[in-house]
């Protein structure tokens, strides 16, 4: 889940993807220009969808900039044809162009028709977008993999979180490592993997007190000079920033944990319970999830978060310790000390 830019398709765009629910196009390829939609080029069907996907769909993307594609596969529910979404961002496009590209596919998927969009194909290389690519990608998808012990971990986290959610857990709020643990849900943890395989760099969580609850607000690739604009200034929430950064002459990779709360404007409950749920929530990213974080702050303003205030915070500049004042010796021919009586006045 991402946070939405506000670009939508134009009337000619919205017909056109009327048009493509007849069954005579394979594949198109959708660019965003100027913040808005725009329509690259498309091509009919001309064999099985196999035959045509790499002929067709390697042809559409271009180095350095990111872009959509849906490509129709052969096979019919009752809606009309089943469709591939593929979103291609390579590693060597703009972040700001990533972030974009990533914060309206959502909405392109709804106004395309969510129910029309089969399967999902993320790719920053060319063969991760190939049939081969896909092929790779379906069998990794359905069949089960040797499980390492962290995802067997996960795999329970996974079913606890299930029984939780589904109300057959007593009390949501089991006492954990000095706080209340409320369960997360599945957006939250493919979001922490994500953030494992260095896909995104920024999720942001929120409580549902309501539901006693942890959700994903929105992820994806951020900026750092565009992190304080993530923080809201009305609710408190936590935050998990990958810090890519130039220490000592070397480029350090740090995950920070931010917990936000604005002051007094939110209510004393939302205040205890963010910071109760703090801890276990932490215990839960590290042990459970394995993503290694390497400093933890809590902040009350957007301002601070800069650049050089997050290198200070994960790197504090070392205190010199300051040489103790001793007191001088006396002269050494004062001779020893003398007793004196006090004299009767």
């Amino acid at each position: 889940m991402s946070h939405q830019t506000g670009i939508k398709a134009n009337d000619e765009l919205k017909k056109f993807f009327v048009k493509c629910k007849q069954g005579k196009i394979r594949v198109f390829k959708v660019s965003i220009v100027n913040g808005t939609y725009l329509l690259f080029f498309l091509i009919l069907v001309t064999k099985s969808w196999n035959d045509d996907f790499d002929n067709m769909v390697i042809p559409m993307i271009e180095p350095g900039q990111p872009s959509y594609i849906l490509y129709r596969l052969d096979s019919k529910s009752e809606i009309g044809y089943d469709w591939l979404l593929i979103s291609w961002s390579p590693d060597d496009s703009p972040v700001r162009q990533k972030m974009l590209y990533a914060s309206t596919k959502a909405t392109l998927k709804q106004e395309f028709g969510n129910s029309c969009i089969k399967e999902e194909l993320h790719g920053t290389m060319e063969n991760e977008i190939s049939l081969v690519g896909l092929q790779k990608y379906r069998k990794a998808d359905s069949s089960p993999a040797p499980l390492t012990s962290k995802e067997e971990e996960l795999v329970r986290l996974r079913k606890a979180q299930n029984i939780t959610l589904s109300g057959a857990a007593v009390d949501s709020r089991t006492p954990t490592i000095s706080g209340v643990s409320f369960p997360i849900s599945n957006a939250v943890i493919d979001s922490v993997n994500q953030m494992v395989k260095k896909k995104i760099n920024y999720i942001q969580l929120k409580i549902d007190i309501e539901n006693e609850e942890i959700h994903l607000v929105h992820d994806g690739v951020i900026a750092v000079d565009k992190l304080s604009e993530q923080i809201p200034r009305d609710a408190a929430r936590y935050h998990l920033y990958s810090f890519s950064h130039k220490y000592e002459g070397s480029i350090i990779q740090s995950v920070v944990f931010i917990y936000s709360m604005p002051g007094y404007s939110c209510t004393v409950k939302e205040r205890m319970l963010y910071s109760s749920c703090k801890g276990p929530l932490l215990d839960i990213i590290e042990s459970n999830l394995g993503l290694t974080i390497s400093k933890k702050l809590e902040i009350s303003a957007e301002e601070q978060l800069t650049e050089d205030y997050l290198i200070d915070e994960i790197h504090p500049k070392k205190v010199v310790d300051k040489p103790k004042f001793e007191k001088p010796k006396g002269p050494p021919s004062r001779g020893a000390k003398r007793l004196t009586k006090p004299q009767k006045v």
